[in-house]
């Protein structure tokens, strides 16, 4: 799997700690104006990279690389979504920020529209700052394919506090620390490992069992298992246990572990425990997902561990909540989604949203 390999990128704020005695707005318009500079593992793995930034306001892009592709159809997790916003919902905020201060997600949230696939060309979340204060910041934004339709929407809160050090002062001329470069393609632009399983597997297929084939390995792990380092160690009806390691590969140009990141495990532990309860020919539709984030995770490598249960089934729709703890049996997350049962539906990317708007809105 990917988080096996050796990282690569490095750390931008590590190199030059001074970009600190720059405000949160400085610091953005100097990466949008360097064309090449060191980037951060995270770039190196998936490609997010920010693509606009304005007082307020913040957009970031990645490529819709197969390697998000789940095993329903290719049609990507519903986490690649937060995983493209985190990073635009908190840039927006740091646009606001004075010299010397710093921020963390709190919480995200995020509704979802419609699924996305390796067709869907570039993804692209834009957000917006709703209000910054003394301690706290809020933020939304639009998830888009490349046409620009609407994928989902996202809000998160962040924490506004302080940096536990003085900043250097900004040099009269910036360096630039040139980004790495390597004889090989980065993961995101590799041909992708793992399988997506065949519909007709589906067709006569319960979840459970599914679930159940793939922990004993008769059935490939698709492609974001291998991007992400993913792996199931307990399936029982309506509860899974994953666990993913805290790889440096998603580490940020201040050397934390990407908040977004989280938010894809604990998407992947809840869609697994989700995927325990249907009856063949089933599919379903996530129709939300909140994420409280608890304490930082460090990026060393050892396991995150993600148990999900399914609170809630009626005929329609079900509700799970998953809690993510670190390699010491901390708690660093807690997460609630909701999903509707689509009895008789194919995982097909041909589906288009939950919810289509009638035709006089349109």
């Amino acid at each position: 799997m990917i988080p096996d390999e050796a990282v690569r990128g490095g750390y931008l704020y590590l190199e030059q700690p001074w970009l600190f005695s720059m405000t949160g707005l400085e610091q953005v318009r100097y990466f949008l104006d360097q064309e090449d500079f060191l980037r951060p593992p995270l770039y190196h793995l998936t490609g997010l990279s920010p693509s606009d930034a304005g007082p307020g306001s913040a957009a970031f892009t990645m490529p819709s690389s197969p390697w998000w592709g789940s095993a329903a159809a290719g049609v990507f997790l519903g986490g690649t979504y937060p995983f493209v916003a985190d990073a635009a919902l908190g840039m927006a905020v740091y646009t606001r920020l004075p010299a010397g201060r710093a921020l963390a997600t709190s919480e995200l949230s995020m509704n979802f529209l419609r699924p996305a696939t390796p067709a869907s060309g570039p993804l692209t979340a834009r957000a917006s700052v709703i209000q910054t204060g003394r301690s706290q910041g809020l933020s939304e934004a639009r998830v888009e394919d490349g046409s620009g339709q609407l994928l989902a929407h996202a809000t998160s809160r962040l924490v506004v506090r302080d940096l536990p050090f003085e900043p250097p002062p900004v040099p009269e001329r910036h360096p630039v620390t040139a980004r790495n470069r390597y004889d090989t393609p980065d993961p995101f632009e590799r041909p992708p490992e793992g399988q997506v399983t065949p519909q007709e597997v589906w067709d006569r297929t319960s979840g459970l069992e599914m679930m159940q084939r793939w922990l004993k390995g008769e059935l490939s792990l698709p492609p974001v298992t291998h991007l992400t380092g993913w792996r199931p160690v307990e399936i029982e009806e309506g509860r899974v246990v994953w666990v993913m390691p805290a790889s440096e590969w998603f580490a940020t140009s201040w050397r934390t572990f990407y908040g977004g990141a989280v938010v894809v495990l604990a998407d992947g532990a809840l869609n697994s425990a989700f995927t325990t309860t249907l009856a063949p020919a089933t599919c379903y539709g996530t129709l939300d997902l909140k994420v409280h984030f608890l304490r930082p995770v460090e990026p060393d490598g050892r396991d995150l561990v993600a148990r999900a249960r399914v609170i809630h089934r009626g005929r329609t729709v079900a509700v799970a909540t998953c809690e993510i703890e670190n390699a010491d049996g901390k708690r660093v997350a807690t997460a609630i989604s909701s999903s509707m049962y689509l009895p008789g539906r194919r995982w097909s990317s041909a589906h288009a949203t939950m919810d289509e708007p009638e035709a006089s809105e349109l």
